[in-house]
């Protein structure tokens, strides 16, 4: 019966460099802890090296022949890189993308309205998505959103610039304009 259990148990991918008896390679090129190369090794010289330190072998770069391998703490490394993610993380910068949808018969105050928006947006690094959304006759007056997207490009011009032109998509029309 622990036959089945064994078998049945979630197989774990090995996360991370490899270390120690792990490493395949029969030599390896050593760094030492203090960082002095100590040249190309036999691979279970270099681990009973770094056991003598009471430090482990870690595969640097794998691809190198032959591999390069260093001595240091397992524990130490793997709390270095994830500090290393962490700060390349935060970096970062998500672009959303916001939409703003209009009519072609959408009055002045509103469409000033939606403009500020647009620029409150644009300003903080998002992208803005314009939708000119026809209904009805409307489609037979495809002039109108024509000139609104133009009037929207250029109250636009001076904050961002156009991703995508616009277009028409069934009923209705898109723009996307990113920040500069």
């Amino acid at each position: 019966m622990a036959d089945k259990k064994n078998y049945f148990q979630r197989r774990t991918k090995d996360i991370g460099p490899r270390s120690n008896n792990r490493i395949y390679s029969p030599e390896v090129q050593v760094i030492s802890s203090d960082g002095e190369n100590l040249g190309v090794l036999n691979t279970t010289q270099a681990i009973s090296m770094a056991k003598n330190d009471g430090l482990d072998l870690i595969e640097i770069s794998p691809n190198a022949k032959p591999p390069v391998c260093k001595i240091m703490d397992m524990g130490k490394y793997k709390y270095d890189a994830q500090k290393k993610a962490n700060k390349a993380k935060k970096k970062q910068k998500k672009i959303d993308l916001k939409e703003i949808k209009l009519r072609p018969v959408t009055e002045l105050h509103d469409y000033t309205f939606k403009i500020k928006n647009a620029q409150k947006f644009l300003s903080k690094g998002d992208k803005v998505k314009f939708t000119i959304r026809f209904k009805g006759r409307e489609l037979q007056h495809k002039y109108l959103g024509n000139e609104l997207m133009e009037k929207i490009k250029s109250d636009i011009l001076n904050i961002g610039k156009i991703e995508l032109h616009p277009k028409f998509d069934g009923k209705q029309m898109i723009m996307v304009i990113q920040p500069l």
